[in-house]
Order: structure tokens, then sequence, then C-alpha cells
């Protein structure tokens, strides 16, 4: 089933990109309230309103937070990855010895 997402229909406010970004590191709704002192009502919200800026729709067949963390990251870039120490598998040596991403980014 193919997805319209947008870029988002707004920025996302500080917090949810806080939040998502948490997302992304795989976190849970619990351990994201935990982490940032709110409650799991107050972190689910904010996962739902920041869906709807990426225009993701919820249904039997789309898992909400993997699209989100998708459309999150490449709006707002790999930092995710950054903290996990997730090597890119885009790195090349380039002619001094040194890693490049070699990754198009549009």
């Amino acid at each position: 089933m193919k997805h319209e997402i947008t870029m988002t229909s707004r920025e996302l406010t500080p917090f949810e990109q806080l939040v998502l970004g948490l997302l992304c590191e795989g976190k849970t709704n619990s351990a994201i309230a935990r982490d940032t002192n709110h409650t799991e009502k107050v972190i689910e919200n904010t996962v739902s309103r920041a869906a709807k800026a990426f225009n993701i729709k919820s249904d039997e067949d789309t898992n909400i937070r993997v699209l989100l963390a998708l459309a999150y990251r490449t709006h707002y870039g790999d930092a995710a990855f950054d903290r996990l120490g997730v090597p890119c598998s885009h790195f090349e040596l380039n002619g001094e010895g040194q890693s490049i991403c070699t990754r198009e980014v549009h």
C-alpha cells in the first residue's frame, strides 16, 4: 500500500522534534515519557500531532511509528543514527583516506 507522506504541513515544535528523535532511537512511549518527565498520554498526543504534520494516517496495515520515524529522518536528518553509533553504509574513503558519505541528498 502506497502512503502519501508530505515533508510537513508545518514545522515541528522543539518538543515534537525531541520526542521523534527518541522514537527514532527505538524508545517506547513509556521510555520517552520517563526521559522527558511527561506522561505517556502527552507523548501519545505528541506522536499523533507529528503524524498529522507529515500527513500519516492510521489504518490496520500501517505502523505509524515506522513511517513517522522514516519521515522525520528524511526531513530532519540522521541524528538518531549518529547517537546510536550506527555506521552509515554510504561511507567511502576519499583520496586522502578520510571517510565521506556518498549518499545523494535531495
